[in-house]
């Protein structure tokens, strides 16, 4: 795969308008799942999965209108940061404790869900009082085990995608639009 692109070598999925008003709309519909679970003094739990997460995870909590707290957990399954080895790997664990809180994990992308399946099931031993999942993309057709989507920015088609965070081999997180690859990739 080639790993050099410029911009003008692109093709836009997603413009950042659209990304914008998206993630306004999910912000708008997570706060109004979590305001009626809240008692007083109570926050959301927001764990984003680095590296990928973390700039749609700032865009969603600007957008949120809930109490929150924000952790980082970091995980891995790609041997060389392009195909999945489907051997999960936590690399930094969460420094809240999540027990009898509500939880909501945000990560860039859901394809095979091997890694995202594993988290939840990891973040169940702990006794959140919920775990609910937010991804900016969602590739069903991709899916290799059951994943329950609670909160998705797009659904999209099996390319491989850079930029809004997601990336190749750890290059094109910052490009602002979500863009597929060149055909000669």
């Amino acid at each position: 795969m080639k790993l050099r692109y410029d911009k003008s070598d692109l093709n836009v999925i997603q413009s950042r308008q659209d990304i914008q008003k998206r993630v306004s709309e999910l912000g708008s519909e997570i706060s109004r799942h979590y305001q009626p679970l809240l008692a007083e003094g109570e926050m959301v739990l927001v764990v984003g999965v680095l590296n990928g997460a973390f700039i749609f995870m700032a865009d969603l909590i600007r957008a949120m209108t809930v109490p929150l707290e924000v952790d980082f957990i970091r995980l891995s399954s790609y041997r060389d940061g392009l195909t999945s080895s489907s051997k999960v790997v936590m690399l930094k664990d969460l420094e809240a404790d999540v027990k009898g809180r509500h939880v909501l994990v945000v990560e860039d992308v859901a394809d095979c869900g091997l890694t995202l399946s594993w988290l939840i099931e990891h973040l169940k031993t702990r006794e959140p009082a919920s775990v609910k999942l937010a991804v900016a993309v969602d590739k069903k057709v991709r899916r290799e085990v059951g994943l329950a989507l609670d909160f998705v920015g797009f659904r999209l088609d099996d390319v491989y995608l850079i930029g809004y965070g997601l990336d190749a081999a750890r290059r094109y997180r910052e490009f602002p639009e979500i863009c597929s690859l060149p055909a000669d990739a």
